[in-house]
Order: C-alpha cells, then structure tokens, then sequence
C-alpha cells in the first residue's frame, strides 16, 4: 500500500515507520509543507496520491497553546480539515489520531465514542474541530482518539520522570487524575493491524477509541515507572501522590481521561495490551 504519512518524526509516526515497513512510505520533509499554513498540504496529497494517508501530526504544547490558539487551530483543525477535503476529492483513506482531552473529565464511568464532547483546554478544542471536519469531509476515514501516549524519544512523561526520579531525592506527581498510558507503538502496531483490515475488506469509517488496556493515574505511571529503574538497578527518587490543585498549569485537564474500547474490540477484533505490559515492551 502506497501511504503518506505526516508527523513521521513525532512518537507515534516513528513508531509507524518501523510497523509500516512492509508498505511503501512517503514521509514528507516540513521544507515541502507548513501545518501551520493548511493551503500547503493540498498540492503535496494531489501530487503523491497515495492509497491511504495517515496524519499523524498535531500541535501538542497543551498549556502553550492557551497562548497560541490559532496556531494550535490551524494545525489541529485546519489542516486536518485540508486533509479530509483532498482524500474525499481523489478517494483516499484517511487515518487521524485524537486525544481523550476532548472530554472534560466529569463523567465517573470510561468515555464511550457517542458521549458528548465538551474540552477544558484550547488543545482539547482544536482536536475536536478536526476531528468534525473529518467526519464531515465525506471521505473514507478513520479517527482513533488516544490517551497519554509516551515513547523512548521525543518529548513526553516517561522520559521527563525517568531523569527527574534520577536527578532528585523526592518527586510529587498528580494522583487525581487517571487514565491510560499508551504506548506510541501499540498504537502503531494497532493501526497497522487496521489498514491490514482496511486491505482485506473491513471498510468501516468513524471514530474509535484506541488506548492501552487498563487504568492508572500519574502517579501511578510514575511509580511503575520508578519499579523499573529500581529493578534495573538505577537510583530513583521517593514519589509523593498530590492533587491537581497542587500542581496547576495553565490548560486545566481532565480528572477522568480514561475511553472505552469496546467499540473497536467489538468492530475490529482488536484490544491493545495492558498498559503495564506495553511499558515494558517500550523498555524492553
């Protein structure tokens, strides 16, 4: 299968790389577009025309982007609407990747894919409005809202905490607020068992909750997190539980982030591993 895919030096688009090895891969280089500027993206999808496209990029600075709206728009929203609007012209599929920060977090139970959407943060509000532009395009799609995701590279929580339980005598890490870690190549790996799907005759468009198995709060991915230097015999700092009001940022977040995934097992036969067991494949 012929597949552009954008964001591919990002978590999970390097993580796609390696899962999409046996199809042909078009990883475009930012000199050749601008997310920030959407009228970039349609002159590249019209002159590669690929079988599927995967956007895999996103403005992800969550408090940044209480500062910087339009640009956290254009690049969550606008250019994914640019997307859809391309694939539904010249037939192409689309995979998009969202986030559980389109939900505020009130409801005591997993998000179900029909709950109503309501984000607390500008970040939350800029991935919603792409995913309806793409639900609306028309176009064959299919939109996989995460949670949590980490990764051995970039610029996410299991590496932050893996040098700061290094560096110090004591870490506090937020215990009121729980979802799913996921890892960026279970998502891979899920997404590469969907496009085989996709190939084989299963072609459903919608949306889909795509998050590791079970459940655990910051703190308790910072104390698994802690487990593992300790097993491997590196220094780890004491982790102290405290309450989001004790750590504020800008962007308020969702106390409950967790999405149910029965939706995909039930359409897709298909459930990610528990997130424990994806950390330590990540660490593996």
């Amino acid at each position: 299968m012929r597949i552009l895919l954008f964001g591919h030096s990002g978590q999970v688009g390097r993580e796609l790389q390696r899962a999409l090895r046996g199809h042909e891969l078009i990883c475009p280089e930012r000199s050749t577009f601008d997310l920030a500027r959407p009228d970039s993206l349609r002159p590249l999808i019209v002159r590669e025309r690929p079988d599927l496209l995967i956007n895999a990029a996103a403005y992800t600075a969550v408090d940044r982007a209480e500062q910087e709206a339009q640009l956290a728009f254009a690049i969550n929203a606008e250019a994914p609407a640019v997307m859809a609007a391309a694939c539904a012209e010249l037939g192409i599929a689309l995979i998009h990747y969202s986030t559980d920060y389109v939900f505020d977090g009130h409801k005591p139970a997993p998000y179900l894919e029909s709950d109503t959407p309501n984000p607390l943060n500008i970040y939350g509000a800029s991935k919603l409005a792409g995913e309806r532009a793409i639900a609306s395009s028309g176009c064959e799609h299919l939109i996989l809202r995460t949670s949590w995701v980490y990764a051995r590279h970039g610029h996410n929580f299991l590496l932050t905490m893996q040098r700061l339980l290094q560096e110090r005598e004591q870490v506090r890490v937020v215990d009121d607020q729980i979802g799913a870690p996921t890892w960026a190549g279970s998502i891979a790996q899920a997404s590469t068992e969907l496009i085989t799907a996709w190939q084989q005759g299963n072609r459903r468009s919608g949306l889909y909750h795509l998050t590791c198995h079970g459940e655990t709060s910051w703190f308790g991915f910072a104390r698994a997190i802690g487990e593992r230097l300790r097993a491997a015999g590196r220094p780890c700092a004491e982790i102290l539980p405290i309450p989001s009001s004790d750590y504020p940022t800008p962007a308020r977040r969702p106390l409950n982030s967790r999405l149910d995934g029965r939706c995909l097992a039930h359409d897709w036969n298909l459930r990610l591993p528990h997130w424990e067991e994806a950390l330590d494949a990540c660490l593996g």
